[in-house]
């Protein structure tokens, strides 16, 4: 019961920061500057979240041939730079991890 009791309560601080914000932001003039700035932010966090796992093993910087992640990377971006579709560049992504994986 008390986990329920944990996930409820993390839903709704969950939903009331997100809602606030959303109408708050409806009532508010954000100045173009910041709008601006906050294009940058998805870019950011998912490299931010991406880059460590392509480059890193073990908390290791790991250039070589044997990284699998890097190496399917750098195929999903390929893929990006050429069909210019998010979903054939996370197919493509996966599909190089699974049969470098394999190899």
């Amino acid at each position: 019961m008390n986990i329920w009791l944990v996930m409820l309560i993390g839903g709704l601080i969950t939903f009331g920061m997100r809602f606030s914000l959303i109408y708050l932001f409806g009532r508010f003039e954000i100045p173009e500057t910041m709008r601006r700035a906050l294009h940058y932010v998805p870019p950011a966090v998912l490299s931010a979240i991406i880059v460590p796992e392509l480059l890193f093993r073990n908390n290791v910087l790991d250039l070589s041939l044997d990284n699998t992640r890097l190496l399917a990377g750098v195929i999903a971006i390929l893929a990006a730079w050429f069909s210019k579709n998010t979903l054939v560049t996370i197919l493509v992504g996966m599909a190089a991890l699974l049969i470098l994986q394999l190899l």
